[in-house]
């Protein structure tokens, strides 16, 4: 990895908070920072929703494993004009999405399960702990039976995977990708959007961050290599992660 980093593309939203630790690092490294997603995300219509024939309220609980899947959802029932009651419960992913309900919902008054670690697997544990319920699943246009639906499969636990919302390519250029000296990926999907952009993509001595298992996986299986993971006991934020490459490389 001899190549020296000065231009590195974010594919996330720009930081709205002036104290971000990525304008520190701009600044810090004298670096050129570019915040761009490589995907968007859209709600699917109530129409198209209710072409799928499921009723929301016919199931005692839902699962939540996104700060997405929560603003959709709850988008979803707002078009709807459905009232969740109180004796509803929900499963998440991780105390961060579990906390972001209270945006939507009376946080005491719910019944709410969160992986405390946010682990994969946790919630799926947790799940298989509760057997008698019958869930509603959020899901992508795009996505499959992850492990979390295979192990509710495996215990034959009654659930109903909806999809509420969709992913939408932004576009980049082969020449615009290849101007980068790292790319910073936050999702599976993020990568995925990448190799639709560029077919051909070639890492070459490009450089990649990847935050989350999911998407340091997704970059192996694309036959991709990372040069720095987050979160991790060393990094527990990409700023770190890509910080100890800048530290390498001055």
């Amino acid at each position: 990895m001899s190549r020296k980093i000065q231009k590195i593309l974010v594919s996330q939203p720009k930081p709205t908070v002036a104290k971000s630790p990525y304008f520190t690092l701009a600044e810090k490294y004298q670096i050129e920072l570019d915040f761009k997603p490589f995907f968007t995300t859209e709600s699917v219509s109530a129409r198209e929703f209710r072409d799928q024939k499921v009723e929301i309220l016919d199931h005692t609980a839902i699962v939540l494993t996104s700060r997405t899947a929560v603003d959709f959802f709850f988008k979803m029932v707002g078009e709807l004009r459905l009232s969740m009651p109180d004796t509803m419960k929900y499963f998440c992913g991780s105390e961060v999405v579990a906390t972001y309900l209270q945006k939507y919902i009376v946080y005491r008054k719910r019944k709410i399960f969160f992986a405390e670690k946010g682990q994969p697997g946790e919630l799926a544990q947790i799940i298989l702990k509760h057997p008698k319920e019958k869930y509603f699943v959020p899901a992508t246009e795009e996505s499959h039976k992850d492990e979390l639906l295979q192990a509710m499969d495996s215990k034959n636990i009654s659930y109903t995977r909806s999809v509420l919302y969709r992913k939408v390519n932004q576009t980049f250029t082969k020449e615009e990708i290849e101007s980068y000296d790292m790319l910073v990926f936050f999702s599976p999907n993020g990568i995925d959007s990448l190799i639709e952009n560029v077919p051909d993509y070639s890492q070459g001595d490009q450089l990649i961050g990847c935050f989350g298992d999911g998407t340091a996986k997704t970059v192996e299986a694309k036959g991709l290599k990372s040069a720095v993971a987050a979160p991790s006991p060393m990094f527990p934020s990409m700023a770190a992660a890509i910080e100890s490459l800048l530290v390498t490389k001055k």
